[in-house]
């Protein structure tokens, strides 16, 4: 019998981990101390809860790095990018999905495997090596123990960053005489896409009042030791936004560009709302790209300042959270193993990528690289073209140890295009370059590997 890998934390890195392993015939014991010892973010004891947004972002495989990462994994038969095809919900040119039906769906599947052993003890400890092969999958909210016996064993300060969540809105409570459906430039091959999001028109006058409401507002103190600690700069607080400029909002998540209000054609609104739906009921709907750090009274009374959420009645309020990371290109090897430990690898936002395909994408690499090993062979990172490639290179190596912060896959990750061309009409053409090169380098390492 194969000796069984540990993945410990059964989030988006975790769950795909274990698929991917189970998937090459190799048993897993997967720990995940939910919902014994709970979080700051998380409410269930679900695998592959969504604590943030409920959109995996773009699903442009064309023109967008995070689109070819969906397709990537789908190549590779990720259970993540599976669960969220079958319980998508409408958002234009994104992959938004119900997040409760899509964690009940991975923990389904991965609980009906015959190779899954599951365990609800918390890991304290870095695992020993007659362990065996472990991966730590657990993600930015590590608990405070294993963080700290983390940060023991490598002898290095922990890093972290602050993350924001966005409030959810209950969808009776918003005023439709105000309010339309509509994607941005209508973007969407059904007419469900085309009009995935709700909006807000905003007046200068009413958005002026909202920016002087927003600087004012109560804002959550940081504790002691907390004041150094940087944002993620890809999910900044709404109010951090707003005191980078009055305009930085109206160029930001309350852009205008591209929606045509029907209750009033004839005037452009000079800012907009937009919400996202959040079930397949459509009973709530998630305020896009306004995370915060609001106290939750203060939270009420601005965002009832939005007009068609005077009466808004609150599923969920905003909050902030500090998420934890380990320096990758310094502790970890290319195989995403701790150099000083080389039975441990890390996988998903602890070591640095951001976002929930990033995490899952990270996990099926950690996966299939240690069932690789356990099966007596050995497993290279994909190509630095691949969207998977760059990323594992970015975190194992590519970037500077001294100033590693969280990163979002990106084009700017990969290998320059040779001879491509540049300027904004270009960029098209270019990305579509990027695209198609990846697809045939993944497709050539999936079949070797």
């Amino acid at each position: 019998m194969t000796k069984p890998i540990h993945i410990i934390g059964a989030g988006m890195a975790g769950s795909e981990a274990a698929w991917q392993a189970m998937r090459m015939g190799v048993p897993v014991i997967l720990h995940e101390m939910r919902p014994n010892v709970k979080t700051f973010a998380h409410k269930t004891g679900a695998m592959a809860e969504m604590v943030c947004s409920n959109s995996f972002r773009s699903d442009d495989d064309e023109s967008n790095a995070v689109g070819l990462l969906h397709w990537e994994m789908r190549a590779a038969n990720s259970l993540i990018m599976a669960t969220a095809d079958k319980n998508t919900l409408p958002a234009g040119s994104a992959l938004a999905v119900d997040r409760v039906q899509f964690s009940d769906g991975v923990t389904a599947s991965l609980m009906a495997h015959d190779l899954l052993t599951f365990s609800t003890e918390e890991i304290t400890e870095l695992p020993p090596s007659s362990w065996g092969q472990t991966i730590i999958a657990t993600g930015p909210l590590t608990s405070p123990n294993l963080s700290a016996a983390v940060k023991a064993a490598t002898n290095t300060e922990k890093l972290a960053f602050f993350d924001a969540i966005a409030p959810i809105v209950y969808a009776d409570s918003i005023d439709m005489s105000r309010a339309w459906f509509q994607s941005r430039y209508d973007k969407g091959d059904t007419e469900q896409d085309r009009t995935a999001y709700l909006n807000c028109p905003m007046s200068k006058a009413e958005y002026e009042a909202f920016i002087d409401a927003l600087l004012a507002s109560d804002k959550t103190e940081f504790r002691d030791g907390e004041t150094d600690t940087p944002y993620f700069e890809g999910c900044l607080p709404i109010e951090v936004m707003a005191e980078r400029g009055r305009e930085t909002l109206r160029f930001g998540p309350m852009k205008p560009v591209g929606l045509t209000n029907p209750h009033d054609p004839a005037n452009k609104s000079y800012a907009v709302v937009q919400l996202r739906r959040d079930n397949a009921l459509g009973t709530l709907f998630n305020i896009v790209g306004f995370q915060t750090k609001m106290k939750h009274g203060a939270q009420v009374e601005v965002f009832r300042q939005i007009p068609a959420l005077e009466n808004a009645v609150f599923a969920r309020l905003g909050g902030i959270h500090r998420n934890m990371f380990i320096n990758s290109p310094r502790l970890l090897d290319d195989q995403m193993r701790l150099k000083s430990a080389p039975h441990i690898r890390f996988a998903g936002q602890v070591t640095g990528v951001e976002g929930y395909v990033e995490s899952a994408a990270m996990g099926l690499l950690a996966g299939r690289m240690a069932a690789a090993q356990a099966l007596g062979r050995y497993l290279p990172a994909p190509p630095n073209e691949t969207a998977m490639g760059a990323l594992v290179h970015h975190i194992t190596g590519g970037a500077e140890a001294k100033t590693f912060q969280p990163m979002n896959v990106n084009f700017g990750l990969f290998p320059p295009i040779a001879d491509a061309k540049t300027g904004r009409r270009a960029r098209k053409e270019r990305y579509k370059a990027y695209t198609d090169r990846a697809k045939l380098a993944w497709q050539n390492w999936l079949s070797g590997s």
